[in-house]
């Protein structure tokens, strides 16, 4: 409305911008710091959107002139705990209710469209590049994905911590094996990147005792992860007549997690917020042993691909009579 005060980050954008266009400046650039995949494209669809509402010729000079370049950020940063609080109260003398924990690994990768000029983001380590999906893909279907990799079989196999697996060799040669044989070659050239360094190092970052990152953290809201970034990699394996033995197995690993029952028949407390819908499809697997699987907007049609139904059975069975560290030596030792 006309004469109205803007009030969220949506409006103090597109108001921003439609003063600069009055008055024949050039607009600024909108950089998204978030780490949602394709922030940027999200960035100029919202907030064109917004500003269609109020001006539609405003709008069609935004998607004209305005820069909304896509990044990508990486580094893992764990809930915060209550020792967080007061070791940072101890070591440092501050009282911060919530300080954020991090490893000492960054990466921020962005994509070099500033019309209008830009600051020296090299020079704080930024890379900047043509195109970040290259960059996206990787950070998804390699650490992602790994965390994935690790979360179920850790969990069940009795540890509680992700740095507990990554000490493991079992564990170490599972994710080597998926990220160097099934993640890898599903990826586009990322430029500037050795990517058998980057696989060696995320094991590395995962190993790492002091971020302390629980198991319960990753394996939270499976049901947006699990899709998002493994099933990506599964479908274009097989479609490339690759091997998807150690996916079928992390995928058996979250029915076996999903059916909330520890291997020494403790609770497990799933978060999902399609907890009941996923634990229900656990538990059939007496009746049904795919029924897991039989949710397409989880999974597409993965339930009707014998070249993954195959091993992940296996890989489901063998959890249930055999352990997850059993199961998991077993694989790795059979892959070599």
């Amino acid at each position: 409305m006309p004469g109205a005060v803007p009030a969220t980050a949506f409006g103090l954008i597109v108001d921003a911008l439609r003063r600069r266009r009055a008055a024949g400046i050039a607009p600024f650039t909108v950089m998204s710091c978030d780490n949602l995949p394709g922030n940027g494209d999200v960035a100029r669809s919202t907030i064109t959107a917004f500003a269609r509402l109020l001006d539609p010729e405003l709008a069609d000079w935004m998607r004209e002139h305005v820069a909304f370049p896509n990044g990508m950020v990486d580094r893992i940063t764990p809930v915060t705990s209550p020792e967080d609080v007061r070791r940072v109260a101890d070591e440092l003398g501050v009282d911060d209710g919530w300080p954020v924990v991090c490893e000492p690994f960054t990466q921020w990768v962005l994509e070099d469209e500033f019309p209008s000029g830009r600051p020296p983001f090299e020079d704080a380590g930024v890379q900047m590049v043509d195109d970040v999906v290259p960059f996206e893909l990787m950070k998804l279907r390699l650490l992602n994905a790994s965390h994935q990799a690790l979360c179920y079989l850790g969990y069940l196999s009795g540890y509680r911590y992700a740095h507990e697996v990554c000490q493991d060799p079992v564990f170490v040669d599972l994710l080597l094996g998926y990220m160097r044989e099934e993640g890898v070659p599903t990826l586009p050239e990322v430029p500037g990147t050795d990517l058998e360094d980057y696989t060696r190092t995320l094991v590395e970052r995962f190993a790492n005792p002091e971020v302390r990152d629980t198991l319960a953290r990753l394996c939270a809201e499976s049901s947006d992860r699990i899709p998002k970034w493994l099933v990506p990699v599964i479908r274009d394996d097989l479609d490339a007549g690759r091997p998807v033995e150690r996916s079928a197995l992390v995928v058996a690993s979250w029915a076996r997690y999903a059916e909330g029952v520890d291997e020494q028949g403790e609770p497990i407390e799933v978060v999902d917020h399609r907890k009941e819908a996923v634990m229900a499809a656990a538990a059939r697997r007496a009746e049904d042993p795919l029924a897991f699987l039989r949710d397409p907007t989880l999974f597409g049609d993965l339930a009707e691909r014998p070249a993954f139904t195959e091993p992940y059975l296996r890989h489901l069975e063998s959890l249930h009579a055999r352990g997850a560290h059993a199961t998991t030596e077993a694989v790795v030792a059979s892959l070599r």
